[in-house]
């Protein structure tokens, strides 16, 4: 399948390279955005003098924002292109991120990072779609974890250099001086970016109100694929997001007994191996297709065993040998979230690949929100047992592998059905 091309496939080349480096700088923004709050979790917790659980509150609204957003967003791409959905999006989450700098309360800090929030959720689906326009369909793997490794190195910007500026100049600086990269992506997209190249415009989408909305959404859902897609991503993503997001600093730092310099490096670690993992995820996936759901299967089973491991150490402390393994073996939960879209993309037509997109990206974000607000539920019940807490993650693991191994033979069978009937269009095609 890796290697069909169809007859209606982009062109790609630099032109395209270029163009997608574009869109995929707001995404790289946005995530040193998104995850500013993982550095800066016990600061937050001092200006604001909140408790974990009303801490985790900010992350929560903010991946809620996100998550419920994301169909919605898929269906804007759909209709208005790329360029205006991101522009929209640099907007909002610099904005989001100033009033983060300047919020004076604990209310309008929450208010600022729904903002954040929902600038970020425009940003993803976006880039997902903007390759599809702009890069044959073979391309799509590689494609979607280049772009999920560029995110990660926004993570990397945010634990490296954010984290130093945190400290050095303070809370208000860092934010509002950060700030500024969402305004410079802004320009860059307004005068730069195009949704598709020139001969390959997209068939209109004529304007049905609800009717459509529902048709869109229900037809993306019919197929296994998207829903198998939506359960891979919410199996896989959550337990490095919720590390990274907010409590893996505070775990380290408070049950391990480490350092906020030597958690920062091992809060790099995930990131490093994230962006090393996703090259060799994607390029496994161009190659042998079938890969895609036992290297999603293996990584959920390989971090429940190192989580495991981690949290049932006898003694005080679990060794940095295990925290090291422990952090690489995390960095590989974001490019197994990405096989999820590759499950997702097959399954539909070009006209609905938002929606699916959108229906797919919920998974992780949902799972992530779920367990930010056990863990600090069950950090307060239990006066900060972190073991208790991050016990939390096999409960959705188990749920998600559940649901996996339930559509996995559905989807494959009509992905084997789709992908036949493109290739009898692609013989037929005139010449």
């Amino acid at each position: 399948m890796s290697s069909t091309t169809l007859p209606d496939d982009p062109p790609g080349g630099r032109r395209a390279l270029a163009v997608w480096g574009i869109g995929v700088s707001v995404y790289f923004v946005a995530v040193i955005f998104r995850t500013s709050l993982g550095v800066a979790g016990l600061d937050a917790a001092d200006r604001f003098h909140v408790n974990a659980s009303a801490l985790s509150t900010f992350s929560i609204l903010q991946l809620l924002v996100y998550a419920g957003m994301q169909i919605p967003v898929g269906l804007l791409v759909d209709r208005l292109g790329t360029k205006k959905v991101l522009a929209l999006g640099a907007v909002l989450f610099t904005a989001g991120q100033l009033g983060f700098a300047f919020s004076p309360s604990y209310g309008t800090a929450l208010a600022s990072r729904a903002l954040l929030g929902c600038g970020d959720a425009l940003t993803f689906i976006s880039v997902l779609r903007l390759g599809s326009r702009w890069f044959p369909a073979r391309r799509g793997p590689l494609v979607a974890q280049f772009a999920g490794l560029v995110g990660m190195a926004g993570n990397l910007v945010s634990t490296l250099v954010l984290a130093r500026l945190l400290h050095g100049i303070g809370w208000t600086a860092a934010f509002a001086g950060s700030a500024a990269a969402g305004a410079v992506v802004f320009v860059l997209v307004l005068l730069f970016l195009k949704d598709h190249p020139e001969g390959h415009e997209p068939e209109p989408v004529p304007h049905q109100g609800a009717a459509y909305v529902r048709r869109q959404i229900a037809a993306a859902w019919r197929e296994p694929g998207t829903r198998l897609g939506l359960w891979v991503h919410f199996t896989t993503q959550f337990p490095a997001m919720v590390f990274l997001l907010l409590w893996g600093l505070p775990f380290l730092v408070e049950a391990q007994g480490l350092s906020r310099a030597t958690a920062g490096e091992l809060l790099t670690l995930v990131v490093l191996s994230n962006m090393v993992v996703g090259l060799v995820y994607g390029q496994i996936v161009a190659r042998h297709h079938g890969a895609r759901l036992p290297l999603a299967l293996g990584t959920v089973g390989t971090t429940a065993a190192l989580w495991a491991a981690t949290l049932a150490h006898p003694g005080p402390h679990a060794p940095m040998w295990l925290l090291i393994v422990l952090c690489t073996v995390l960095g590989a939960c974001g490019p197994a979230s990405m096989l999820g879209f590759d499950f997702a993309r097959p399954a539909n037509p070009p006209e609905r690949q938002g929606t699916a997109s959108g229906i797919t990206n919920m998974g992780g974000f949902v799972a992530s929100m779920t367990t930010l607000f056990a863990v600090g539920v069950l950090l307060d019940a239990t006066g900060d047992d972190y073991t208790v807490a991050f016990s939390f993650v096999f409960v959705l693991q188990a749920l998600g592998v559940t649901q996996i191994l339930r559509l996995r033979k559905q989807a494959a069978r009509r992905e084997r059905e789709r992908l036949v009937a493109s290739r009898v269009a692609t013989v037929h095609v005139p010449a």
